[in-house]
């Protein structure tokens, strides 16, 4: 037998209509804040990932799916849904639209990290993108979003996190006091965040490693440092928060896992998803669309991981209906039964009834057991006396009881039951 590749998993119909429900959610909640869907594709050019993300980021350098084609070109599955929509705002010359563009994605994201409860190597994310705009009320409207779509799908007890990690300008003074400090205790440091010193400070924030997560406790904090225009955006997102009735907590240590990040970065978090207690993150990227060979164009951003979605919503103890379960099943004894019962789907399935039959040669018992099994809110038996009769004994599962209907009328009595 062969198995599936380790991190990755097959999503079985007894699972798929709970991910449709997330979905479904997900495109209503970005359509009424008026993003429409972009699809890119699931492979890009290394470098639009290395020019976006960042090469000194721990996705570069560790958990990207990269392989040379048949053309002898490095190409990278998508590890994030950001770089590849910038390089399509780019490429297709979006930014002679209507600004701000907003866009919405769906799509599977892949990364190579240790399997985990809610964090695979085949992954999918729900994302927006919000471009064109520098302005602090897209970011408070992005915040909003997310926390909209987070309680729509059924997620009520999650704490937002903002920060500020400033502009490239006043990071620079921040970088000069981190760099100051950390070099203080280079030899605590791990080797990833030892090289990451010169290249990167900010990332050391974000490492995992137990000894730089002691040591960064006491670094400078970034919100110290930034400048009166960047906390001016600060003050004027944290402003409209309140005004939408958000909650939220200034965490100074949110850094974001990615380069392209620049002044807000928040995240939403939740106890009850394990360690890993993310659920949404997100921030402002306003020189990404350059770094691609752009126009000077800003943007904002989430995305949100709809397997830890459904960890979540499994763990809190959030009950999805199940919208595929059969209406009515029809158990016919015999042939001619069964030509019939062929003619009544067929008419109840053109007026949107879902509605299921034999099709195994089962007898009527055995009917009866499969259609209990599939759920199936009604059965109905015809034989030759209903046949003649032109109407059918309607059983209701749940408890038993028993009406009696005309062939002519069935959609009306599933209709009103």
């Amino acid at each position: 037998m062969i198995n599936v590749p380790k991190g990755t998993k097959d999503i079985l119909p007894q699972e798929s209509y709970k991910w449709q429900y997330v979905e479904k959610i997900a495109r209503e909640t970005a359509r009424i804040f008026g993003a429409s869907e972009i699809r890119t594709p699931t492979f890009e050019h290394t470098e639009v990932f290395l020019r976006g993300v960042g090469e000194t980021t721990d996705i570069v350098n560790k958990e990207m799916y990269t392989f040379l084609d048949k053309g002898n070109r490095s190409i990278t599955l998508k590890p994030e849904g950001t770089a590849g929509i910038a390089r399509a705002f780019v490429e297709n010359g979006l930014a002679n639209s209507a600004l701000p563009a907003k866009f919405f994605y769906l799509t599977p994201c892949f990364r190579y990290e240790r399997p985990q409860a809610g964090r695979l190597r085949e992954f999918h994310q729900f994302g927006v993108e919000f471009l064109g705009s520098y302005s602090a009320d897209i970011d408070a409207e992005t915040i909003l979003l997310a926390k909209t779509f987070l309680e729509n799908v059924g997620i009520k007890n999650v704490s937002l996190y903002i920060n500020s990690i400033g502009c490239k300008e006043c990071r620079k003074n921040y970088e000069n006091a981190l760099k100051e400090y950390l070099n203080q205790n280079l030899d605590a440091l791990c080797p990833l965040c030892k090289d990451r010193l010169n290249k990167n400070p900010l990332r050391i924030l974000d490492c995992k490693n137990d000894d730089c997560k002691e040591i960064t406790k006491n670094a400078p904090k970034i919100l110290d440092y930034i400048c009166q225009d960047c906390s001016a955006h600060l003050e004027k997102v944290k402003k409209l928060l309140d005004i939408a009735g958000v909650e939220y907590k200034i965490n100074p240590n949110i850094v974001r896992g990615l380069d392209y990040y620049t002044r807000t970065v928040f995240e939403f978090v939740s106890e009850n998803i394990g360690a890993q207690g993310t659920v949404c993150g997100g921030g402002r990227y306003d020189g990404l669309i350059k770094e691609l060979g752009g126009t000077d164009t800003p943007g904002i951003g989430f995305a949100v991981g709809i397997e830890r979605i459904l960890l979540l919503l499994e763990n809190t103890g959030v009950e999805i209906e199940n919208p595929n379960k059969v209406k009515i099943y029809f158990a016919p004894m015999g042939e001619s039964e069964s030509e019939k019962v062929f003619e009544l789907v067929s008419n109840l399935r053109a007026q949107g009834v879902l509605c299921d039959f034999d099709h195994m040669g089962r007898g009527i018992k055995a009917q009866f057991k499969y259609a209990d099994k599939i759920g199936a809110e009604y059965v109905a038996v015809i034989g030759s006396n209903e046949l003649a009769e032109g109407a059918v004994k309607i059983k209701k599962m749940a408890d038993g009881s028993e009406s009696f209907v005309k062939f002519s009328d069935i959609k009306d009595f599933l209709s009103n039951n």
